[in-house]
């Protein structure tokens, strides 16, 4: 058994001064408002459970502050993705995931959910593999989010159109081929297997079904209603949108995660909310590629679980991910305080551990991570401690614990430079 002593953590969403944390094979043992112990490890500032990233594709970080010039849109941007996609091996897919999860856990974010489909044709998990062994290297907690992407989109008839270029690097062949590939995936105390579905663009309701059948309890994701035209496609091919498809087939539930979800259609809302689904929004990736802003409050008042992601990777900061979410709410609706901000770190933190199949929280049982805030830097000084996260950035952060490992060290992460080694691997992608 070892323990932290947290100088203020936030417990049951009050904040106590004076947290003992035990811990044991990565697992929270007992927590009490109670004195340090020698050889206690003592974390300075506000200790926030630990912050799940529930949606990433790690591939994009190469294409930050390399897409502004040229305007366009979200199917633009899609073709400069799908450059850094051509170049990846495993040897360079693993140099800027690894690189990538460190800025991820300097941030502030304990869990990653990759919703990862870059897995070639081959029936071979070498990529997978690479993800894995990257998260393994930089310490951060793994969902691998194994996707099935079958069509490279559809037209505006709904017909499916074959995968050509570089999406022939995101196909099985069927749902047969992905199946047997799916089950040689790891699923140990720190990578998790969870299974997607893209979207609608790529797959057809039999197959959603098949593989909502074959996998289990395992976490479920799919993009939702990202755009506009994938409802006119979806109504197009099957009469019904796409949260209607996703239900009819049987993936609605608590562990489905709709991401984004921003183009909801009437009765969407209540599909989701009343099957206990969650929903991942990426609000700074959303801005980024003028996606739009989806009914976070609606859906939250229908019961539906929120969480965050970054997507694209625009920008790497939870607490950005948070103010946006309410900061958008507020756009649209003319109105302060859409969430409290005891909701706001519910969805990065319990809900988003939830999506990806971890328990989270400061709270027995729950896996052993944590978040240490600087609580007086020029951003957080002055702030009131039960509002600090809605504050600080990602700069604030101090130290971060995975599994009852410290990874991150007074701003600090073990691979030194981090900066450094992700400009070498994006330019090995991107020269």
């Amino acid at each position: 058994m070892s323990a932290f002593q947290l100088q203020h953590a936030i417990v049951d969403g009050s904040v106590l001064a004076g947290v003992r944390v035990e811990h044991a094979n990565g697992i929270i043992t007992a927590i009490a408002e109670a004195p340090a112990l020698p050889g206690d490890v003592e974390l300075s500032g506000l200790t926030l459970p630990g912050i799940a990233n529930a949606h990433s594709h790690a591939f994009h970080r190469a294409l930050r502050g390399r897409t502004h010039a040229h305007g366009g849109d979200f199917w633009s941007w899609r073709q400069a993705m799908y450059a850094v996609a051509e170049a990846l091996d495993p040897e360079r897919y693993h140099a800027l995931a690894s690189a990538f999860y460190a800025e991820l856990l300097l941030a502030g974010y304990t869990a990653v959910g990759e919703f990862h489909y870059v897995h070639g044709t081959d029936g071979t998990t070498v990529m997978a593999d690479a993800l894995v062994q990257a998260a393994a290297d930089a310490g951060i907690r793994l969902t691998l989010l194994d996707t099935l992407y079958r069509h490279g989109g559809r037209d505006d008839a709904g017909r499916p159109i074959p995968l050509s270029g570089a999406q022939l690097r995101f196909g099985d062949g069927d749902v047969d081929g992905w199946l047997a590939r799916h089950a040689l995936l790891p699923d140990t105390s720190i990578a998790r297997r969870g299974a997607a579905l893209h979207s609608i663009r790529a797959v057809d309701p039999e197959d959603i079904a098949r593989v909502a059948a074959a996998t289990g309890t395992e976490p479920l994701h799919a993009h939702v209603s990202e755009q506009p035209a994938e409802n006119v496609q979806s109504l197009a091919a099957f009469g019904r949108t796409p949260v209607a498809v996703f239900a009819e087939a049987g993936a609605l539930g608590p562990r489905f995660t709709a991401v984004h979800a921003t183009h909801l259609r009437v009765g969407d809302v209540e599909l989701l909310g009343d099957s206990g689904s969650t929903v991942c929004f990426c609000p700074t990736t959303e801005r980024d590629l003028a996606d739009g802003i989806g009914p976070a409050r609606a859906l939250a008042d229908a019961r539906a679980r929120l969480a965050i992601g970054s997507d694209q990777h625009a920008v790497v900061d939870p607490f950005d991910e948070l103010r946006a979410l309410e900061g958008h709410e507020r756009l649209v609706t003319g109105s302060r305080g859409a969430f409290t901000p005891a909701e706001l770190l519910n969805a990065a933190t319990v809900d988003g551990y939830r999506s990806l199949g971890w328990p989270g929280g400061l709270q027995v049982g729950a896996m052993c991570d944590l978040v240490t805030v600087r609580t007086s830097t020029p951003r957080t000084a002055g702030a009131r401690i039960d509002q600090l996260w809605l504050a600080a950035s990602a700069a604030d952060v101090s130290d971060v614990v995975v599994g009852g490992r410290r990874v991150v060290t007074d701003g600090a992460h073990p691979f030194g430079d981090v900066g450094a080694r992700l400009a070498d691997a994006i330019a090995t992608v991107l020269p």
